[in-house]
């Protein structure tokens, strides 16, 4: 930590213990030869610095402190899949056991890391009590909503009371991409098509969803991210939508007051980056240097460990402000509980 500004990761991965989060479940859960939905696809690449780094935690710490990150908000990685569990009350079992194993984790590193909540949307009324839970009882950060397979559009009503409370305990909310059953790879047979496709598609539908549907403008306190898609897609999808709006938009997007990008550049709606992104001063540019993260994706095998923050810091075509905005003073608005920061 430089002058006092913590290094902050907006989007780091843990690698879940089953075996750990079996002990916070029921007994007959113990039965079960997964918790959560699984595909096929070889993930790993051998020999990927990051190869061997896979759920140990001290290892985790030391490459925190040898990459010069100060705090990491962690996501799901086994726990990506939740939303395709079709069982309900095993969702909502598995998301509350997930939650505690993650607040043991992070209340035991001395702030160093922290939580978002993984919510059990197959039902809502018990999605909204788990995120009360989460933030009040549990001091997570925020929480995820998945981009890839959620059952209705992330700007449909069904959503809004989740949104209400977010806005209310001041936490940000994560929206995460995965290559689980994303939009469009059932046309692939390598993981390569997989991979590319799944990130950027399914952020672009729910960004469209949540901001044509007004979620921005009856919940205008709500911080959103968009994540695991870089943010060179912005503008152009931002343009793209400002171009629908003006065509249909009194008649289609009637709830909306502003054009999408004045709801995007409001301040409130985050993204985040990748290190060495060709794009990045462009989408600073049109964006605003207020509302893109540092993510460092850590420990999944397409990170950029241990180079990412030295790319970052040694890039000339951004300001010393610019960098310390993306590598602290953002997240720390997104995110609403952050002990060390």
């Amino acid at each position: 930590m430089k002058n006092g500004t913590p290094i902050i990761d907006a989007d780091g991965h843990i690698m879940e213990s089953e075996a750990e989060l079996l002990r916070k479940l029921p007994p007959d859960a113990r039965e079960r030869r997964c918790l959560f939905p699984l595909d096929t696809w070889q993930r790993y690449l051998e020999g990927h610095p990051t190869e061997k780094r896979r759920g140990d935690l001290r290892t985790r710490l030391a490459d925190m402190e040898s990459e010069g990150i100060d705090i990491s908000v962690l996501y799901p990685t086994l726990g990506l899949n939740h939303v395709a569990i079709p069982e309900t009350g095993w969702a909502v079992d598995l998301a509350r056991a997930y939650n505690e194993y993650l607040s043991e984790i992070c209340a035991g590193s001395n702030g160093t890391l922290a939580y978002v909540a993984v919510l059990p949307i197959q039902d809502m009324k018990a999605a909204l009590e788990e995120l009360h839970r989460a933030v009040t009882k549990l001091n997570a950060a925020g929480a995820m909503l998945p981009c890839n397979g959620p059952p209705a559009d992330l700007g449909s009503t069904e959503f809004w009371p989740l949104y209400e409370e977010a806005e209310r305990l001041g936490v940000g909310l994560g929206v995460h991409g995965n290559s689980f059953a994303a939009t469009g790879i059932e046309r692939f047979q390598s993981f390569i098509k997989v991979h590319t496709v799944a990130f950027p598609v399914d952020i672009m539908i729910a960004l469209t969803g949540i901001v044509l549907g007004g979620v921005p403008e009856r919940f205008p306190r709500l911080k959103m991210a968009f994540l695991e898609a870089g943010v060179g897609w912005v503008p152009y999808w931002m343009g793209r939508m400002d171009e629908e709006y003006d065509k249909r938009g009194d008649v289609e997007a009637p709830a909306l007051k502003k054009s999408p990008s004045e709801y995007i550049k409001s301040g409130n709606i985050y993204f985040s980056c990748e290190a060495d992104e060709p794009l990045l001063p462009e989408a600073l540019r049109l964006l605003g240097d207020e509302v893109v993260v540092y993510a460092s994706d850590y420990p999944h095998w397409d990170n950029e460990f241990p180079r990412s923050i030295r790319v970052l810091k040694g890039r000339k075509d951004l300001a010393d402000e610019q960098r310390k905005k993306i590598l602290s003073e953002n997240a720390r608005r997104l995110y609403g509980k952050l002990t060390s920061a």
